[in-house]
């Protein structure tokens, strides 16, 4: 596997800033697993004292676009829960703890496509929630994927789909990808996959 550990130029930044305009009074935990929420009471930078109830800093995932050599994308229909629906979405998964980026990515690229990519290439990280969390995903496309056996967690319910990368850019136009973070992904993707001759 052609193995590229760069990461996006933007990935650096997406730290907290250095001063902050507003100062934390008290924290307590009101969700500790398996996602931690905290309620902080916080003074703004104008005075007013807040209660703010939030995901803090430090959880991570990576969301993958896996491309064919023939140039067929390949997408998964996945049902969630709390939507009570089935979506389009691309590959994706938290990062766990003490688990690279890179690793991460090709770990849910084999779980849930059952693909393995002969090169990766990582796209502008971004915040998905910055009101409400502190999360942060970490998007890259994967090229000359080859598919094989899945491996889902039991819980999943998840339909692999391929199909030309022309059709998921026209299902992304028509707001058929409902999913945020897929659709930014597919969107910083297509740069690179115009560049490649693939779109």
């Amino acid at each position: 596997m052609a193995d590229t550990r760069d990461a996006h130029p933007n990935w650096p930044g997406l730290v907290p800033d250095e001063t902050q305009p507003w100062e934390t009074l008290a924290s307590r935990t009101l969700v500790d697993s398996p996602r931690r929420v905290l309620e902080d009471r916080a003074r703004t930078a104008s005075g007013v004292e807040v209660t703010y109830q939030y995901r803090p800093r430090g959880p991570r995932a990576v969301f993958v676009l896996p491309v064919t050599a023939a140039g067929e994308a390949v997408l998964i229909r996945q049902y969630r829960y709390p939507l009570r629906a089935t979506v389009w979405e691309v590959v994706a998964g938290g990062v766990e703890r003490g688990e690279e980026l890179l690793d991460s990515a090709v770990r849910e690229l084999a779980e849930e496509v059952g693909g393995r990519a002969a090169e990766w290439v990582a796209l502008p990280g971004f915040y998905p929630q910055p009101s409400i969390s502190g999360v942060v995903f970490y998007p890259l496309l994967a090229l000359s994927v080859t598919l094989g056996e899945t491996a889902h967690e039991e819980s999943e319910v998840i339909e692999r789909v391929v199909l030309p990368l022309a059709e998921a850019y026209r299902m992304l136009e028509a707001g058929e990808i409902q999913d945020g973070p897929s659709s930014l992904t597919l969107w910083h993707a297509r740069r690179v996959l115009t560049q490649r001759g693939l779109l």
